[in-house]
């Protein structure tokens, strides 16, 4: 018995809350502008070239996504000839395959490209608590069933963090912000082989 109450609290300890082990600081939860602005404006199209990197196999073409209403955005993949590697509807409440080729077309990597493109488009996620670090500010917020960390200097978004169990699951980089458009962004994962890198033409 002792050693199960040993055992259970060096395994919370080890957990302890991503705030914790980055030293946030709890702020007042403001919120008056767009967490993530970069794929809000339905007047655009967003293009990018993209490689993405999945077990090994590597794919490179052309990233667009379009918000075409509130909540309602799609998400297309193709090669650099116009076939489509993937397509992908994310409406408010609810999210299609339109199209996965074979390679792609696997339920666990598609619930994952799912979550990650989730957290790419979404403007407003849940937000549940603000923190600061120095001159950062740090927005705990919640799409689907994940805790995600926004950090934001001067209001600008530069980096997502997706959590569980306190630990760093995958990263979301944006730099060369022009307004409201990232030029570049990289989303990296940490425990599974999947990276993928997006330059805006």
């Amino acid at each position: 018995m002792r050693y199960l109450v040993i055992s259970i609290s060096v395994f919370l300890l080890s957990c302890g809350s991503y705030p914790k082990r980055h030293q946030f600081e709890l702020s007042e939860t403001t919120k008056d502008y767009s967490i993530n602005p970069y794929f809000s404006d339905p007047a655009k199209d967003y293009v990018y070239k993209a490689d993405i990197s999945i077990f090994e196999k590597n794919f490179s073409g052309i990233f667009i996504v379009k918000k075409l209403g509130p909540d309602i955005h799609r998400v297309v993949f193709t090669t650099e000839m116009g076939n489509k590697i993937f397509d992908f509807s994310f409406l408010k409440n609810g999210f299609k395959v339109n199209y996965a080729v074979p390679n792609m077309n696997k339920k666990i990597l598609i619930r994952i490209l799912e979550k990650d493109f989730k957290a790419l488009i979404t403007e407003n996620p849940l937000l549940k608590t603000s923190f600061k670090k120095n001159e950062e500010t740090i927005l705990e917020c919640v799409i689907g069933d994940s805790k995600h960390y926004y950090y934001s200097k001067e209001q600008r978004l530069y980096k997502i963090v997706r959590v569980a169990r306190g630990k760093e699951k995958v990263e979301f980089k944006f730099s060369e912000i022009d307004g409201n458009k990232s030029t570049n962004i990289q989303i990296l994962h940490k425990k599974f082989d999947l990276k993928i890198l997006l330059k805006a033409i």
